[in-house]
């Protein structure tokens, strides 16, 4: 053989080595796409309301109210090659990003769904909080006990389904208020807390302590409600926190004559917390491509999200910039008396 035929036949194996280790060896990357939106002023299957209110008067609805999702593709213990990436890179609706984004180190796929299903039943529980208050509906707010951390203050004070009442005397009405309570007071304080333990109430005592520059006590918390009447969200096997304002706008639709919509194809995203503040979230690019895809002609943002979707908003879906639920529902009023301009938008 040549010397010219050998250097070519080298080339060429080595340039199938190349892509065989490109195609078969995977990337830490995964991709983003536009996912499945869904009508919380409609139904998940024939005769299954996505929320159903049993209890209080509630009102016919018009028009749409959709939460919006984004599909991804890899993750831990699914190949995706630098050609799969490359293509999606290229791709306008579509996004790459680092799987870590998604998946912390050592958490499986499966165990990512489980705290989704999680964050989603939670949203779904804080929606509805959000809604009442808006409402100026009342329910009950109790802080529970999921675990302590090992080796810090509280875990060999407080135990798992252990209701915070107070703090030193002060009500406890949610995590902030219990954090608040905790870092008010500096690093070594012994705090005295009452607990609600199997229905019987007692004081504990737990000495704060500092980490990264703050007092704490190492106690993971939920808040949990309850509410006046019964309200039920069904939305299949989606995950996340995301679709929090969008419940709570739903909810409020259906409890009031207002119609927000007035008809027309609303979509939006945004966590929301038990006070109405909408908070930032993930993926709003393919989210906005999600809704317009859908027929929406608005699209609620959060306020944070702004800077996400510049230059990336598709033709014909206006953006309006919210913060709070209130002033959603303020926005979503003035759309619909035609003052659509006078909204903030990004």
């Amino acid at each position: 053989m040549s010397r010219r035929s050998l250097t070519l036949a080298i080339s060429g194996f080595a340039t199938l080595v190349a892509i065989a280790v490109a195609v078969l060896v995977p990337v830490p990357y995964v991709i983003l796409g536009p996912g499945p939106t869904l009508n919380t002023l409609g139904t998940l299957s024939p005769g299954q309301p996505m929320i159903s209110i049993t209890g209080p008067k509630t009102y016919p609805t018009t028009g749409h109210l959709n939460m919006v999702t984004i599909s991804y593709q890899g993750g831990p213990g699914v190949n995706l090659n630098i050609f799969q990436a490359l293509r999606a890179w290229l791709d306008p609706s579509e996004a790459v990003v680092p799987q870590s984004e998604l998946f912390p180190p050592g958490q499986t796929q499966q165990q990512t769904q489980t705290q989704d299903t999680e964050q989603m039943a939670s949203s779904q529980e804080t929606a509805t909080a959000a809604a009442l208050t808006e409402l100026h509906i009342g329910y009950q707010t109790q802080v529970v006990v999921m675990q302590t951390v090992p080796g810090m203050p509280a875990s060999t004070v407080l135990e798992p389904g252990d209701v915070i009442v107070a703090v030193d005397g002060k009500p406890v009405d949610g995590r902030s208020s219990l954090s608040t309570l905790i870092t008010a007071r500096p690093a070594g304080t012994t705090l005295r807390l009452t607990v609600r333990r199997h229905g019987t109430t007692m004081g504990l005592d737990v000495t704060s302590k500092e980490v990264g520059g703050q007092p704490i006590i190492g106690v993971d918390v939920q808040q949990q409600y309850t509410f006046p009447f019964t309200v039920k969200i069904t939305v299949g096997d989606i995950g996340g926190p995301s679709a929090g304002m969008m419940f709570a706008l739903g909810i409020i639709d259906k409890l009031t004559p207002m119609n927000l919509t007035g008809g027309r194809f609303i979509a939006g995203t945004g966590e929301i917390t038990a006070s109405g503040q909408v908070l930032p979230i993930g993926g709003i690019q393919q989210k906005m491509i999600a809704a317009r895809d859908a027929g929406a002609t608005v699209f609620l943002t959060p306020a944070a999200n702004c800077s996400d979707t510049a230059g990336a908003v598709p033709a014909g879906l206006a953006i309006v910039k919210v913060s709070t639920l209130s002033q959603a529902i303020n926005d979503l009023e003035a759309i619909k008396a035609g003052r659509g301009a006078t909204v903030p938008s990004c």
